[in-house]
């Protein structure tokens, strides 16, 4: 960005958190539903989106006893934290609601071109530093430039950044889960919210799909986070939470989508809460193989073995429908190492180009026969 452009969105920042009268259209009992059309004109919204459950000005590696930090970005380097601004939780969401206002209205038949506000969860093992690196360069990836899906959170929990810190990093991750239910409680109100009022004015429909991608245990800190969810909103029916759930490289029981798996009540939330799961693995990940062997006695990690079967079982007819995975393995050249293959989907052309149809929504039956679930990089 030239340096006209980021002043003039810095401007356009300090307007937003001040209390002043300009401000005044951000005060509201439901900010998140703001749309800020007048100020939505005058810069672009923030590039770089941070949920923090850290501690030490979010940076630390144990959680926050405040709660949750929010912050914003425009660019330069994220893993320095002073390139971040740190913003209260009522200003995030009217930002993110003004950013999301901005996309463009598409009919339904359109909807693969709709775009998403996703959130990313990294995986164990990543301090601050790393996690804003890995957010940063997946943005570049698919979420930057004409070909944009549209906007990312990270959402930060305080892994330790260590080999060794495996099962203290399993306690953060259930602690951190109650956190990432708030957030995906407030997303669900909002996107009932902008159903209600479509259904008055078609106008009025909400332009975003919100998915998800996490990594690693990160899909811990999710399962834990969607049954909480579901539970929270009564089990609702009648809309869908997530678009699109992206689970790579999974530390969670392969079978938590089965009934009568000891996880299956999660899972159960999980298939409900979202229109379509896609679980992507490799049973050349060593990582995972480490895992099952740490902690789970056995239990295959759903990022290494895939689903247990494949579609999940059901105690009744009809099967479960919206989940899938795809074997990951041709993509990485045998030259990855089993340890770098956990991480390697986000380095990997053919595995991006996949998670960017996957988001799309595009087919499971048209990625499959079109060949973009396979690579030609192994064996």
């Amino acid at each position: 960005m030239s340096a006209s452009k980021s002043t003039r969105a810095r401007n356009v920042f300090d307007l937003l958190l001040k209390d002043s009268p300009t401000s005044v259209t951000l005060r509201s009992k439901n900010p998140i539903l703001l749309k800020l059309p007048r100020i939505s004109k005058i810069a672009p919204m923030p590039k770089y989106w941070l949920i923090s459950d850290r501690d030490k000005n979010a940076i630390g590696q144990g959680m926050n006893n405040g709660g949750l930090t929010y912050w914003i970005s425009d660019g330069d380097d994220l893993t320095n934290i002073g390139n971040w601004k740190k913003v209260t939780a009522n200003q995030f969401q009217s930002l993110l609601a003004a950013a999301s206002d901005q996309f463009p209205s598409l009919p339904p038949g359109q909807q693969e071109n709709q775009c998403h506000v996703t959130i990313l969860v990294h995986g164990y093992n990543v301090s601050f530093q790393s996690a804003a690196s890995f957010y940063q360069k997946l943005c570049s990836r698919l979420f930057d430039g004409p070909n944009s899906l549209g906007l990312c959170i990270l959402y930060d929990w305080p892994s330790l950044g260590s080999i060794l810190g495996y099962e203290p990093d399993r306690a953060h991750a259930r602690a951190c889960a109650g956190d990432l239910t708030d957030v995906l409680s407030m997303l669900f109100d909002w996107l009932v919210k902008k159903q209600a009022a479509a259904a008055k004015d078609p106008d009025e429909a909400c332009k975003a799909k919100v998915s998800m991608i996490s990594h690693s245990m990160g899909n811990y800190v999710l399962q834990k986070a969607m049954a909480a969810a579901w539970t929270r909103k009564n089990q609702p029916l009648l809309a869908s939470l997530l678009n699109q759930l992206v689970m790579v490289a999974a530390d969670v029981d392969n079978d938590l989508f089965d009934a009568g798996a000891p996880d299956n009540g999660d899972g159960n939330a999980i298939v409900n809460l979202t229109y379509r799961i896609t679980a992507l693995y490799s049973g050349r990940d060593a990582v995972l193989g480490m895992s099952a062997g740490l902690k789970h006695f056995g239990t295959r990690r759903l990022g290494r073995s895939g689903l247990a079967h494949d579609p999940p079982l059901v105690t009744q007819l009809p099967a479960t429908d919206n989940v899938w995975n795809v074997d990951c393995s041709s993509f990485f050249p045998k030259t990855v190492s089993g340890e770098a293959i956990h991480g390697a989907y986000f380095e990997t052309d053919g595995t991006i180009g996949l998670m960017r149809q996957i988001l799309r929504g595009i087919d499971r039956g048209v990625l499959e026969t079109t060949g973009a679930t396979k690579g030609k990089a192994w064996p």
